[in-house]
């Protein structure tokens, strides 16, 4: 059994990720979709969601097409979240009302997804590799979340879904307290699939790939599809509790301390803009 070289689909024209395709021999063919953008960690704005949702839209629609593969350029990170300085300019309003949220992509797209991640997938990053269907990481990956730290207020699935990943005590571990966690800590919890050395990951998504398109293509997609239904009911409450809870939040202090203190490299003061009230009297 042999594979074609990737190519690059030249049909559309992308700047922010880099999408291939390959065909084994005999049998199907795996999709690549590489976010692009090594200089920020592989950040992402809306204009790279934009563009992954055109490049999962085309292999999901693709019947040649068995499996894809999610990654990020370069060996330092997968995917370090929504980029900091694009939300600061009005993207973290953007980024919780976008027409194409991530992990919405990856709920729907009707194709396996298989997230390799080589070093850094925190934040937005962290919760793509874990709604991926598998998560194969390199020895140097580091996954955790970044919400509360730089005052990013997620909510809904992307948030809830990790309860059915490593469970209710640890996703709220891993959200609230904003943690990280080396690649064998993932695997212990349940947050990846396989631990592989740095040199061998590409090899490793390789072998699942070729497993995988083994298999009734058909079949696969059905059991996605029963997989992902389970999670139908959380996905309409996308934005929905950051806007009944929090309807000002972006435009009120905390996004500007955040980004702030991030440019200055120094630890954030959340509270300083919360003054002691008087407390409650009795009847």
């Amino acid at each position: 059994m042999g594979w074609s070289d990737w190519r690059q689909v030249e049909e559309f024209k992308l700047t922010d990720i880099v999408y291939e395709k390959r065909h084994l021999d005999r049998g199907g063919g795996a999709a690549r979709i590489t976010i692009n953008r090594p200089d920020r960690l592989n950040a992402f704005t809306d204009h790279t969601v934009d563009e992954m949702s055109i490049a999962f839209d085309d292999a999901s629609h693709d019947h040649s097409i068995g499996v894809i593969v999610l990654t990020g350029a370069g060996d330092r990170a997968f995917s370090s979240g929504g980029d900091v300085q694009w939300e600061a300019g009005g993207g973290l309003r953007r980024q919780f009302y976008h027409a194409h949220p991530p992990n919405h992509m990856l709920r729907m797209c009707r194709k396996p997804v298989i997230a390799a991640v080589k070093g850094y997938a925190i934040g937005g990053g962290n919760h793509l590799a874990y709604c991926c269907d598998f998560t194969i990481a390199a020895e140097n990956a580091i996954f955790g979340q970044n919400g509360p730290r730089v005052a990013s207020p997620a909510d809904g699935y992307p948030v809830a879904y990790l309860t059915r990943v490593i469970g209710a005590k640890r996703a709220r571990e891993m959200w609230m307290l904003c943690r990280r966690y080396n690649a064998q800590q993932a695997l212990d919890m349940g947050l990846v699939n396989a631990v592989v050395p740095l040199a061998e990951i590409e090899r490793e998504v390789e072998r699942w790939c070729e497993e995988i398109l083994a298999l009734n293509p058909t079949c696969l997609e059905v059991l996605k599809a029963s997989f992902d239904s389970d999670i139908d009911y959380m996905a309409g409450a996308f934005g929905r509790l950051s806007s009944l809870m929090a309807p000002d939040f972006f435009d009120g202090p905390d996004p500007k301390e955040a980004a702030d203190s991030f440019f200055a490299k120094r630890a954030p003061d959340f509270w300083q803009f919360r003054k002691p009230q008087n407390p409650r009297r009795g009847p």
